[in-house]
């Protein structure tokens, strides 16, 4: 028998990905100011981010993003949506 790991996308509210899981920005929601300050932070679509730790109570959670660190309450991370590539053994 043979098995072939196939691997399709996921998308899931940033907030939801594990320690050392990746995922790439496609959208940042919100309103107003909260919206413009996450994309200033370079949380914009076809970006690149990794968890790096969670807080002991859950939040804040700490991001690397384009490089440099960054630490979202899990609110604010819940408004950006992430796909994450998942393995499937088929």
């Amino acid at each position: 028998m043979h098995f072939e790991k196939q691997s399709s996308i996921t998308q899931m509210p940033l907030h939801e990905l594990k320690v050392g899981q990746h995922g790439i920005v496609v959208r940042v929601g919100g309103q107003g100011t909260v919206r413009r300050r996450i994309m200033d932070m370079g949380l914009v679509s076809g970006t690149e981010v990794k968890v790096v730790r969670v807080a002991p109570l859950g939040d804040p959670i700490e991001f690397e993003v384009k490089g440099y660190n960054l630490s979202l309450r899990k609110d604010e991370a819940s408004n950006i949506i992430v796909e994450v590539p998942t393995e499937e053994t088929v």
